[in-house]
């Protein structure tokens, strides 16, 4: 059974979003705030909500620093208009996010979307290894090295790259790494592909003759171009 971590300050809310997952045969554990919400980490949860405006400890720090000893998946639920609480999520290794309000039906939607990718991951059959010049994906592990260096690597993160290395010197659209690598389709203002390339980039060095390993063709996507082409 899903179990799913709720930290959110709005009561009203939780109470109302753990009617809603019992319905649908998800365990639900609340927090309404960042310290508690850490508090009652676990092995057994599969998926954390994370509202961003808490007292004491706010989403992004709460998220901030789940990410240095945790890689489990998270779904932001931000204020409507407040894009920098969202790119802000994205950088710190959020899945995905969620501006309030939204519907039941779309939040469960982002929930199973974010949970069928990350099983997925974990029950797929992968080769062994997958190796592109100085790169060398373990799938089955979710490690990435780069000249044998291990990349700190977010799952979404993994998951992109993984699709480039499959993919290299392709042309990849952003409605194919939406679809494929977060498993959801991409709609108008949604920069969930930007920031997670974007951060994907940051932790690629760049190939021996200085150009960055993924390209942007504006307008068209990115592609991961061929030993330093």
């Amino acid at each position: 059974m899903t179990h799913i971590l709720l930290i959110d300050d709005d009561v009203e809310l939780t109470e109302l979003l753990s009617e809603v997952f019992s319905y649908e045969g998800i365990t639900v554990s609340v927090a309404h705030d960042g310290e508690s919400g850490l508090a009652k980490l676990s092995s057994t949860i599969d998926l954390i909500l994370l509202d961003v405006m808490m007292p004491k400890l706010n989403g992004i720090e709460t998220l901030r620093q789940l990410r240095q000893h945790s890689d489990i998946p998270v779904l932001m639920l931000t204020a409507k208009g407040e894009e920098i609480d969202r790119v802000i999520g994205l950088e710190l290794g959020a899945d995905d996010y969620l501006a309030k309000p939204f519907s039941e039906r779309e939040l469960l939607a982002r929930i199973r979307a974010i949970l069928r990718r990350a099983q997925t991951r974990q029950t797929t059959p992968q080769a062994d290894t997958v190796e592109y010049f100085d790169l060398k994906l373990f799938p089955g592990k979710l490690e990435a090295y780069c000249n044998d260096r291990l990349m700190d690597l977010t799952g979404t993160e993994f998951a992109l790259l993984h699709h480039f290395v499959l993919h290299p010197g392709q042309t990849i659209t952003k409605d194919t790494l939406s679809l494929e690598v977060l498993g959801k389709r991409l709609t108008p203002f949604d920069r969930a592909v930007d920031m997670h390339v974007s951060n994907l980039r940051k932790k690629l060095p760049n190939w021996s003759n200085g150009n960055a390993r993924i390209k942007t063709l504006r307008g068209r996507g990115y592609l991961l171009t061929e030993g330093g082409s």
